[in-house]
């Protein structure tokens, strides 16, 4: 197969765009059960040393996201249930707590 310069100057490989090969890398984990993740795609993640990341299996697979990737998602989840922008939970679950706390 030849690699091509397709629409917008996007290589392809065959007629597939390359950008789906590069997001794939081999590995291998080692005996104390770490997984080295290449260069490249945690450059393509926006991780580095000492950042946290979110491992999930999906379909018997090992997905890997950025932890703030994942913080991110599920504030947009709970956004579509709290119409009040204004609104704090934070701040309704502390005053919560501090009523029951008097209570007891």
């Amino acid at each position: 197969m030849r690699l091509l310069i397709g629409e917008h100057g996007t290589p392809t490989l065959g007629g597939v765009l390359v950008e789906l090969a590069m997001a794939t890398a081999r590995a291998r984990i080692d005996r104390g059960g770490r997984l080295l993740v290449p260069a490249r795609l945690r450059r393509e993640l926006g991780v580095g040393p000492g950042d946290a990341v979110v491992l999930e299996i999906k379909e018997g697979e090992l997905h890997v996201r950025p932890y703030k990737k994942a913080i991110e998602e599920a504030q947009a989840i709970i956004r579509k249930y709290i119409p009040d922008r204004d609104r704090s939970l934070v701040d309704e679950l502390i005053e919560e707590r501090r009523r029951e706390a008097e209570r007891e």
